[in-house]
């Protein structure tokens, strides 16, 4: 028989005496249905990462900046999102950690731990967006109209935009690798464009090259020998050699010349109704 986090807790507040102050988390702990968080490191800075029995819940960076929270005011967060507390631990459960490692650090010998997420408390649509995002790889960016397109809603880039900032699981959920609909870099709820652009270098990416070509009005890159155009970051278009490079600013130019998008990155045009995200 399963017992759930509200039966725990209204068992223990019919008891006859008081219940030892922390009793109810150290009894959800040992049930596998309490909501903990636990301090790691991050690659641009240490990270609180809260999780309970459905997975990684809150991520958030550690210290007093605008974008970042210490303990009580991370604990704070969690109680307004949530409407129950979270308590902090020394060590995260294996499962965590292996998660942490292969989705903030890029462990490739966690890389097959499937990710557990708690976002029950988010609107059908921005759970759909957070997923999407998270089948962006590693060192590749992706733009807003790419995740509008991919979930049959091509015109609601927008929406797409203010679903990513949103993202309670920063990090883990990278939405870091959603840029702007002309290729260009964009905002990021967790740290602004600097932020931004340290997360992406920590994964390989020139984002130097990653702003020059919108700048130059470039948002695909072709190849000449197999006239397949990709998104620049796109691992397929890193192989290109230079000699063969074929730069393109809209699908409408590389369908004139007779090249296909790649199956890998499938890339789109941004809706020209839409204003740019």
């Amino acid at each position: 028989m399963s017992i759930s986090e509200e039966q725990v807790v209204a068992g223990l507040a019919n008891l006859k005496t008081t219940a030892p102050t922390g009793l109810a988390d150290r009894v959800l702990d040992d049930l596998g249905l309490g909501d903990a968080y636990v301090q790691v490191d991050g690659p641009i800075g240490p990270l609180f990462v809260a999780y309970g029995p459905h997975g990684i819940s809150l991520v958030s960076r550690v210290g007093r900046g605008e974008d970042e929270l210490d303990a009580g005011e991370f604990e704070e967060e969690f109680l307004l999102t949530f409407g129950r507390s979270v308590h902090r631990v020394k060590k995260a459960p294996d499962l965590i950690e292996k998660v942490i490692k292969a989705r903030v650090f890029g462990d490739t010998k966690a890389s097959t731990v499937k990710v557990p997420v708690d976002l029950e408390q988010l609107p059908d649509f921005e759970r759909q967006v957070l997923m999407k995002t998270m089948e962006i790889p590693r060192g590749e960016v992706r733009p807003y109209a790419w995740v509008a397109a991919e979930l049959g809603r091509p015109l609601a880039v927008r929406a797409v935009g203010n679903a990513l900032a949103r993202n309670p699981i920063p990090f883990v959920i990278p939405c870091h690798r959603v840029v702007r609909s002309d290729g260009r870099i964009g905002n990021y709820g967790a740290g602004g464009p600097t932020a931004k652009r340290a997360l992406l270098e920590s994964e390989g990416m020139d984002t130097g090259e990653l702003e020059r070509l919108p700048a130059q009005n470039v948002r695909f890159i072709g190849s000449e020998t197999t006239h397949i155009y990709c998104y620049p970051s796109c691992r397929n278009a890193r192989r290109i050699k230079l000699e063969h490079r074929v730069p393109f600013r809209s699908v409408e130019q590389t369908a004139r010349v007779g090249y296909r998008a790649c199956k890998v990155c499938r890339p789109v045009d941004a809706p020209f109704r839409v204003a740019i995200a």
